[in-house]
């Protein structure tokens, strides 16, 4: 299983999940991230993590992918922190799932 799932962020963020197995792609830019999901969709990668600061300029990929049985993008911290965008999108299917948010204490 650990074949069919994959990071994509700056090396320093992506190199230590190289050692457990998982597939890794090293990015600079936006564009290069698109194409690496587009590439592992295609290798039948069905998860796929990305750096949240990898992510930014390329958030259209969470959307794309939203809705998707087979393969799923998920967000994460890389070395460089948070962008919020990953706890965001939680929220957001949360929401979706549940019909009211219980993560976040914004409902509160």
């Amino acid at each position: 299983m650990r074949g069919n799932i994959a990071v994509i962020g700056d090396n320093a963020s992506v190199i230590c999940f190289k050692a457990v197995g998982f597939k890794t792609v090293s990015v600079r830019s936006s564009e290069e991230v698109v194409k690496a999901v587009d590439d592992l969709v295609n290798d039948d990668c069905f998860v796929i993590f990305i750096t949240e600061h990898a992510l930014q300029g390329a958030e259209h990929l969470l959307g794309k992918y939203k809705d998707n049985k087979t393969h799923a993008i998920i967000p994460i911290p890389g070395r460089f922190g948070r962008t919020g965008i990953g706890m965001t999108n939680l929220d957001s299917y949360v929401e979706h799932a549940l019909g009211r948010n219980i993560i976040s204490k914004q409902d509160e």
